[in-house]
């Protein structure tokens, strides 16, 4: 392993490949990519064909849970893409990439996709890695290699590089607006925040002339420090105030340490009243076999997260008795976000608070530990794309078939790509407040900034429903509409909900997503026959009241009609939060699912995470799933298909992958009878 400290720093003003050092090409063909890590392979741009490289590479590829459970970089670097797995064989080895002596690394659409941890950034970064390339870019990583100071560039700069040309710094920048300039030159957030400090950097506020404004638009403008417009439009780059967040015990550990280096041990935040932390992630880690040998390193992040804690002051949802609160993003819903807030959190899943007609999205600890200890942040205005909803969604379709069909046609060719997906319309007014929060959730799936939905009385009652304290003229008065004539630079879709059907999403990427057939339900002949071994209902996505409420349907029925969970496969549905246990068991569910075979779990993220009850074991295991993602890996080695509440139940009962609808099973029980 390399013990040479890695020069950061600010970027050279002009940009040259190091003699010596290498560039690595992540190709499709692992075989290709194991070569140039052991010295026996150097690529040159101008060889590879584009359609070669790797798409899509998923955070938890280049840091699996495992390894986020360190939180020192250094540490992180030995194993960067310890998630590649082919065969069971780890295309990465321990030290690969640090002993490698790479300082350029180049990848296909997309590259960062999944989870917003900044971990996947700090082991290329510690690992040597300077410049990253590729087509495009999921927009929370491409902010983390901003922030970080890694520098990034599409194909054509590497084969300038490659060709012995030295690039003006000048030409990175020109992308970028003009505060993401300052930071790049800084060398990092973290670089820039201290020339802002000592007055070496100047920002200057865009001054836009009154326009209609997006939700989101809208939103980012009254939050606003400068007061020098009351306008934004996409490509501003401001300073606007953050009103809430949250961390994780997967990523507080790092948030303290590096305010801790950077401002001192007496750090303070600006404003803790609506900021928090949680245990929900990796609460049940100790159920999971391969995830035991780490427990240890889980404790110390516990332990550091509960630091941060009592020395910041911010909100506490530390498990208590062993049992977590809930998951971060659901009791935000329930107790800290309120129409029009801005809210930042360490997770990709932040923008599910959309749904309370809030912009929110996830940074990663670099950020997060910047906003919450001054109370505001940078932002370059994202485009927006607007989903106009309409018609009801048909018995036994829910969001997350919305979702799916989504993905499949907006998402993978690109639509979505970092920018804010706006829903509404009557089809959006018809939908629960919970459904629109699987809207709003999966926003990160599409490699969105976020999602948010239109607000109305419906969202005011739910909220003053959990908030006794709440005052609904406010509430009210915080609403945040588009305005009429408000430009969608990414466009208007149309979608009637009454011609959707239940979609699942194969094995690798939540964007393979494939309907059921329309006159009787079936799933489609490309899926066939697929029997399974696991089901599994929760996560943040799938384990609020409503969700809650489809399971029950649908095991109610299979109950009256003499069924249960099928022989060899294991259900498991858990909790978002205890408030939503609560209701379960208010509903009387709970007996429903003790008589049907199904195993209930308290509170948290568990298998969504790989960290609890419901993870495969080994690759030739099945699993129907209600979790956002499918990526390998991301739920234990076997092969994991998406699904809606409704499918997941009823596939746990028939033992195949199954599209359910009222009367499914009481119409197979007349017929066999």
């Amino acid at each position: 392993m390399s013990t040479t400290p890695l020069p950061f720093g600010p970027p050279p003003a002009e940009i040259s490949l190091t003699p010596g050092k290498r560039v690595l090409f992540l190709t499709k063909d692992p075989e290709i990519v194991r070569k140039q890590l052991a010295g026996e392979l150097d690529l040159r741009m101008e060889d590879i064909d584009p359609a070669d490289l790797l798409d899509e590479i998923n955070t938890d590829t280049m840091t699996p849970a495992w390894v986020c459970f360190r939180h020192r970089p250094a540490d992180l670097a030995r194993d960067a893409y310890a998630g590649w797995v082919v065969e069971g064989e780890r295309v990465f080895e321990t030290d690969a990439l640090i002993n490698g002596n790479f300082e350029v690394i180049v990848a296909g659409l997309r590259k960062g996709v999944g989870s917003s941890r900044e971990t996947a950034v700090q082991a290329e970064k510690w690992a040597g890695i300077k410049l990253s390339i590729a087509d495009s870019f999921a927009p929370i990583h491409e902010r983390n290699l901003i922030n970080q100071g890694v520098l990034t560039g599409g194909y054509d700069v590497i084969r300038r590089l490659q060709a012995g040309e030295s690039i003006p710094l000048e030409e990175f920048l020109a992308p970028h607006d003009p505060i993401t300039r300052e930071i790049v030159k800084a060398g990092g957030l973290f670089a820039f925040g201290a020339g802002l400090r000592d007055g070496t950097i100047d920002v200057p506020a865009p001054k836009t002339d009154k326009r209609p404004m997006t939700i989101g638009e809208k939103i980012i403008a009254s939050h606003l420090v400068s007061d020098v417009s009351e306008y934004v439009k996409p490509g501003d780059a401001v300073v606007a105030r953050v009103d809430g967040g949250y961390s994780h015990e997967f990523t507080t550990a790092q948030v303290h340490v590096f305010l801790e280096e950077e401002f001192g041990t007496d750090y303070q935040l600006a404003d803790p009243r609506k900021f928090a932390v949680f245990e929900d992630h990796l609460i049940y880690a100790d159920e999971v076999a391969k995830m035991r040998p780490f427990i240890d390193q889980i404790q110390t992040l516990r332990d550091l997260q509960r630091e941060f804690q009592k020395h910041t002051g911010v909100r506490d949802y530390s498990a208590r008795d062993g049992v977590s609160p809930g998951i971060c993003h659901q009791v935000a819903r329930e107790h800290i976000i309120e129409p029009g807030d801005f809210i930042q959190a360490t997770d990709s899943h932040t923008c599910m608070g959309g749904a309370s007609n809030a912009l929110a999205y996830g940074v990663g600890t670099t950020e997060y530990a910047a906003l919450v200890h001054s109370g505001f942040t940078l932002v370059e205005v994202p485009e927006s794309i607007r989903f106009e909803l309409k018609g009801d969604l048909q018995p036994g379709v829910t969001a997350k078939d919305v979702m799916l069909h989504i993905l499949l046609h907006h998402a993978k060719p690109q639509h979505t790509l970092n920018r804010i997906m706006e829903f509404g319309g009557p089809g959006l007014a018809s939908m629960s407040l919970d459904e629109r929060a699987t809207l709003a959730n999966m926003a990160t799936e599409c490699t969105a900034r976020a999602g948010v939905t239109e607000g109305d009385e419906a969202l005011i009652q739910w909220i003053a429903a959990r908030r006794p304290e709440a005052d609904l003229d406010d509430l009210r008065a915080r609403i945040v509409a588009p305005d009429e004539g408000a430009q969608y630079d990414g466009g208007v879709y149309e979608i009637d909900l009454s011609t959707l059907t239940p979609m699942v999403a194969t094995p690798g990427d939540p964007d393979e997503g494939i309907a059921s057939d329309p006159t009787n339900g079936a799933m489609v002949a490309e899926i066939g026959e697929v029997a399974i071994d696991i089901a599994y209902g929760g996560s943040c996505t799938a384990g609020k009241e409503d969700d809650l409420d489809m399971y029950a349907a649908v095991m109610t029925e299979a109950r009256d009609a003499g069924l249960r969970v099928a022989d060899g496969v294991q259900f498991f549905i858990q909790f978002g939060s205890e408030d939503v246990a609560a209701y379960a068991k208010a509903k009387g569910y709970l007996e429903v699912f003790e008589q049907t075979g199904v195993r209930v779990i308290s509170p948290g993220c568990g298998a969504c995470i790989g960290c609890g009850p419901g993870v495969s074991e080994n690759a030739e295991q099945v699993s129907v799933s209600a979790i956002n993602r499918n990526f390998q890996g991301r739920s234990g080695p076997g092969k994991l298909y998406l699904a809606s509440p409704l499918t997941v139940a009823a596939s746990a009962v028939t033992g195949r992958i199954t599209a359910w609808k009222p009367g499914t099973f009481a119409r197979e029980a007349m017929a066999a009878s």
